[in-house]
């Protein structure tokens, strides 16, 4: 029940009459000032109206991100797994620790690296082989699984 609630308020709140209302409403907070005389009730009045509105905000738009984020890596878990040649192991990369991620990365940057340069990983995978030397970018996960490609 909370999530269809939040998705729909979530909805309701990025909508730009939500936005004119909001920005309206603090048109007329500013406006009324002099009528009070900038009293302590009335800047009290939009501090606590707009805290409580931010503090639930936010709860919202964190499950609405959170939703939509797993929705999302479940789409990009399925190309992964749907193309050939992909490195099936990168599908839950979202779980790894800071270590396994960074030395992905760094096989990824070098992958780029070479590519701007024009070389293919596979050519200079071989060229590295025969000068002895190991290639960075191993079919090797960072705990040393082979990779699916």
């Amino acid at each position: 029940m909370y999530t269809r609630l939040a998705k729909v308020i979530a909805h309701f709140c990025g909508r730009p009459a939500v936005f004119v209302t909001a920005f309206g409403t603090i048109v007329l907070w500013g406006v009324s000032g002099p009528l009070f005389g900038f009293s302590d009730t009335w800047q009290l009045l939009i501090n606590t109206s707009t805290t409580i509105i931010t503090f639930l905000m936010v709860f919202l738009i964190q499950n609405t991100q959170n939703r939509d984020t797993e929705a999302i890596q479940v789409k990009l878990d399925e190309l992964i797994r749907a193309t050939q040649g992909a490195r099936n192991a990168l599908m839950d990369m979202e779980e790894m620790d800071d270590q396994q991620l960074n030395a992905i990365r760094a096989q990824y940057a070098r992958m780029a690296r070479l590519a701007r340069r024009g070389e293919s990983t596979a050519a200079n995978g071989a060229r590295n082989a025969a000068a002895g030397q190991e290639d960075a970018v191993a079919d090797d996960d960072p705990d040393g699984e082979p990779l699916r490609r």
